[in-house]
């Protein structure tokens, strides 16, 4: 029996802030999907890096109380982010964490972003705010990213096709500052 495997195809867009994003979202036609909520993502990986040699991940996201497991292919050559993505709900995030740390893994990078998304035809539009900037992120097909970025006013050029970890090392490198994690500035530090 074939399978298709589930690939993930988006793009990033930066904004000056989140109400811009949303004004330029809501502008196009976009329905409101989901409301503002902080996810808290942990990339996990062995000690001698397994999945980042193979230019995968494995994330635990939590938001809202519940917990999703994502794993995530090697990014394959695209204009646009291209990769395999697998995904479940998971009952119990810190189980979890649990039963992957006594397999072997640990968490080798931590970030926050507040999401808020949008649908319109084919696509996800979401407004992520994190602490390195705002930036607007379009998943779907091909057709309906180019087609949603260009009414938003940006072209193939304004692409972002970075990780939010790539993107958190180019402002920390920009701006001389020294964190490990990408979270929100608060009583353990953060950006």
């Amino acid at each position: 029996m074939t399978t298709s495997t589930p690939l993930e195809r988006e793009v990033k867009l930066p904004y000056a802030s989140a109400e811009e994003a949303r004004a330029m979202i809501l502008a196009v036609g976009a329905t409101p999907l989901h409301g503002r909520r902080l996810q808290e993502d942990a990339l996990l990986d062995t000690d001698d890096e397994q999945l980042r040699r193979r230019r995968c991940v494995l994330r635990i996201r939590t938001e809202n109380g519940k917990s999703r497991l994502t794993f995530k292919g090697p990014v394959q050559p695209s204009t646009m982010k291209l990769r395999e993505e697998l995904e479940t709900l998971v009952g119990d995030g810190e189980v979890l964490m649990c039963v992957l740390k006594e397999l072997g893994l640990h968490v080798w990078f931590r970030y926050e972003k507040f999401r808020e998304e949008f649908c319109q035809e084919d696509v996800i539009v979401a407004i992520d705010e994190t602490p390195v900037g705002v930036f607007v992120e379009i998943e779907g097909s091909e057709s309906g990213i180019a087609s949603m970025a260009q009414a938003l006013g940006r072209s193939q050029d304004d692409y972002l096709v970075d990780s939010y970890r790539a993107l958190f090392v180019q402002h920390l490198r920009a701006s001389g500052l020294s964190a490990t994690d990408m979270v929100f500035a608060g009583p353990d530090g953060g950006v």
